[in-house]
């Protein structure tokens, strides 16, 4: 974690920076260093893969608070894992439920029932393509870092063999009653179980794979098509390939934006393809075909 430059110089904007803003910078320097611009540069490669990690977490409002506050280590996918995850807070704690202890849900993501489906985030990615491929259409495998479910728990966070034990503080509901004497008498209310952190279970042995979050970083590919016509900078839609969501929700999105390398003799106005063409005097003046 030490190693690792602060996300808002990467794209150089400042903290207070706005959502357009972030996404300007990050359309701007990851057409900068795109490996497909740079080909055989690992210098570059390297720029590239930080910038868009960099954007994954500043584009998503839940991560950039966390970041905010906890730094790199807050938007670690082992943060709040426990054993093995190095977190201050242990036990397979996510830091979403220490959020949701405290405020009922971090920005309105979890309200209600702690265990309900969630449907995870969508994530930001580009491929350069030529003007040729442009207009004419093609294939592109864009590779790309997600979040995906630990395939050796399947999520549970529980070391594979065992299961998450049911809060017995709780009762698994994930929400426990205090009563609470006022002058104007009992006052019953509800919060989320600081035992189980409001998931209603109890995970024992974590899994070792995950460190107990039942989630991991994984590189993947995907082959995009790409439809002929495409303009420079549109967004491609790639319909559940972000990250997994939480208890067994769907997975978000991958949005990805088509950088069109200029044509040395081509150009694209609106629909049109124009191209300048020098011609003598006399084929001015008597007309011909030229090639």
């Amino acid at each position: 974690m030490a190693d690792k430059r602060d996300y808002y110089e990467v794209l150089g904007v400042g903290k207070g920076a706005s959502e357009d803003e972030i996404k300007k910078a990050y359309r701007k320097s990851a057409k900068k260093y795109h490996p497909d611009l740079h080909p055989g540069d690992k210098e570059c490669e390297e720029k590239f893969k930080e910038v868009n990690e960099a954007y994954e977490v500043l584009s998503d409002s839940e991560k950039k608070a966390r970041y905010d506050q906890f730094g790199h280590a807050g938007v670690d996918p082992n943060f709040g894992a426990g054993a093995g995850g190095g977190s201050p807070f242990g036990g397979g704690i996510d830091i979403d439920d220490i959020f949701s202890s405290f405020f009922g849900g971090f920005g309105g993501r979890r309200s209600g029932n702690a265990n309900a489906p969630m449907r995870g985030s969508d994530i930001e990615t580009s491929v350069t393509i030529s003007f040729e491929e442009a207009a004419k259409g093609c294939t592109k495998t864009v590779s790309y870092n997600s979040v995906v479910t630990c395939g050796d728990c399947h999520g549970t966070g529980a070391q594979p063999g065992t299961q998450p034990k049911t809060c017995t503080a709780c009762g698994g509901s994930g929400r426990v009653t205090i009563n609470q004497r006022t002058p104007f008498g009992v006052v019953q209310t509800q919060r989320s179980c600081d035992a189980c952190h409001g998931k209603g279970k109890i995970i024992e042995t974590p899994c070792r794979k995950c460190s107990g979050s039942g989630r991991q970083r994984k590189s993947r590919t995907v082959d995009v098509q790409i439809p002929a016509g495409i303009r420079d900078q549109q967004i491609l839609n790639v319909g559940g390939h972000g990250n997994a969501g939480h208890n067994n929700g769907p997975a978000g999105d991958l949005h990805v934006y088509v950088n069109v390398r200029s044509h040395s003799i081509f150009e694209r106005r609106g629909d049109d393809v124009w191209c300048d063409m020098p011609i003598t005097f006399s084929q001015a003046v008597l007309g011909a075909e030229v090639t």
